[in-house]
C-alpha cells in the first residue's frame, strides 16, 4: 500500500468485546497491532472485573500509549457491548473480532478494500478457522459457491459454510467473531443490536445481518478476509457452561427470537422444523446423541425456550429490552448534568470574585 493511498482508505473501528480472557486477549491485540493497515484505531469493551495483572499492565500500556481505547463496564451482553462501542467509534467502517483470535498483517486492508471497491457491500463477512476445525478445513472438502439454500432465512444456518468457502460471493449474514459494517447501517438506518439475545448470545449476529436486507445494501463473504477463531473454552461468550441449563435455555430462546422477529411464518416454521430436527432429535449435522432421555431433555429445553423468547416479544411492548444501552444513556445524562453543575458552580464563583 503506497503512503498516497492512505488518505483514499476510510477509518477502520476495530471493536473487541472481551469476557474474562487474559492471554488470547493479549495476542489478539498483538495481532491487531501488527496490522499494516494505515488508518485504524481499537476499541476494547471490558466485561472483566479483575484481570491477571500481566493483562491489566499489557491494557494501560495500550491506553497510555494511545494506541486503544480501553472501556470497562460492569455488566456481560456481547450485544450490549457492541452497541457500547459502536456509540463511541469513529470509523467509516465497523469491524468486530473476538478476543481469541489470530490475525494475518493484511486482515484490514483486506476488509476495506471490499468497500472501497464495491459501494452497494453494506456488510464484509470474512472466512473464519475454527481451531478445532483446522485440519478438517485442510482437507479435501471444498465448496466454491453456497447452495440456494443459504440464502433462505428459515433454513440457511444449516447451509451457511464460511470455513470450506474459497469464492467471494453474496451472503446472508456473518459470523460475529469476523464482521465489518457501514457506519451508515448504525447512523442513517438506526440498526443496533439486540440486547435481548442472552446468554452466548447466538443468532444476535444473524439478527442484524437479517435486517440489513432492508437497507438496500448487501452482505459480502470475502474468503481472503480470514481469522483463526481460537474458540477457548473459558471466557468470552462462555460466561455460563454449556452444559448448564440456563445455556441450553438461552441456546432455544435466542433461536426462536430471531425466527419470530424476522421471519415469515412458512420460513419460521421450516427454522423451527429444523432446529428441532438437528438439536433435539439430534440428526445430522448435529450428531447428537440419540438416547430417549436426552432428547426427551433437550425436547423440554426447546419448548420453554419457544415460550420464553414468546414472552420476550410480549414484554417489549413495554420494555424494548436494549437494557445496557439504557444504561450507557443514563450513565452519560448524569455525567452531562453533573459537568454542567460544575461549570455553573465555577461561573458562580467567578462572579463572587469579581464583585
Amino acid at each position: 500500500m503506497k503512503n498516497s493511498d492512505v488518505m483514499a482508505w476510510p477509518l477502520i473501528s476495530v471493536i473487541v468485546p472481551t469476557y474474562c480472557r487474559e492471554e488470547a486477549l493479549r495476542d489478539t491485540l498483538v495481532d491487531v497491532m501488527a496490522q499494516d493497515y494505515p488508518n485504524f484505531e481499537v476499541l476494547v469493551v471490558d466485561q472483566t472485573r479483575t484481570h491477571e495483572p500481566a493483562t491489566e499492565a499489557y491494557l494501560e500500556q495500550l491506553t497510555t500509549a494511545g494506541k486503544i481505547q480501553w472501556f470497562r463496564v460492569d455488566w456481560a451482553s456481547l450485544p450490549g457491548a457492541r452497541n457500547y462501542a459502536v456509540r463511541r467509534s469513529t470509523g467509516d467502517i465497523i469491524l468486530f473480532i473476538d478476543d481469541d483470535v489470530q490475525l494475518t498483517p493484511g486482515f484490514l486492508a483486506t476488509h476495506a478494500r471490499n468497500y472501497v471497491e464495491q459501494p452497494d457491500v453494506g456488510a464484509v463477512a470474512g472466512r473464519v478457522f475454527d481451531r478445532m476445525k483446522l485440519t478438517e478445513s485442510k482437507k479435501t472438502r471444498v465448496i466454491e459457491y453456497l447452495p440456494p439454500e443459504a440464502m433462505d432465512p428459515g433454513i440457511a444456518w444449516y447451509h451457511i459454510d464460511l470455513v470450506h468457502t474459497i469464492k467471494p460471493q453474496q451472503v446472508l449474514t456473518a459470523r460475529g467473531c469476523n464482521m465489518s459494517f457501514r457506519r451508515e447501517l448504525f447512523e442513517q438506518h438506526g440498526l443496533h443490536f439486540d440486547e435481548r439475545f442472552r446468554g452466548s448470545a447466538v443468532r444476535e449476529e444473524s439478527d442484524f445481518c437479517l435486517h440489513i436486507r432492508q437497507t438496500g445494501y448487501r452482505i459480502w463473504y470475502d474468503p481472503e478476509a480470514h481469522l483463526v477463531h481460537l474458540g477457548e473454552e473459558t471466557g468470552g461468550c462462555h460466561d455460563i457452561s454449556t452444559r448448564s441449563l440456563q445455556y441450553q435455555l438461552t441456546f432455544y430462546h435466542n433461536h426462536f427470537l430471531l425466527g419470530l422477529k424476522n421471519l415469515t411464518p412458512i420460513q419460521a416454521l421450516s427454522l423451527f422444523a429444523r432446529l428441532f430436527d438437528c438439536h433435539v432429535l439430534g440428526r445430522p449435522p448435529c450428531h447428537k446423541s440419540g438416547s430417549p432421555l436426552k432428547i426427551l431433555s433437550r425436547a423440554g429445553f426447546y419448548f420453554l425456550g419457544f415460550l420464553s423468547a414468546v414472552w420476550t416479544l410480549i414484554k417489549s411492548i413495554w420494555d424494548d429490552g436494549q437494557t445496557y444501552t439504557r444504561l450507557d444513556q443514563n450513565a452519560r445524562v448524569t455525567q452531562a448534568s453533573v459537568a454542567n453543575q460544575s461549570l455553573d458552580e465555577q461561573a458562580t464563583a467567578v462572579s463572587s470574585m469579581k464583585s
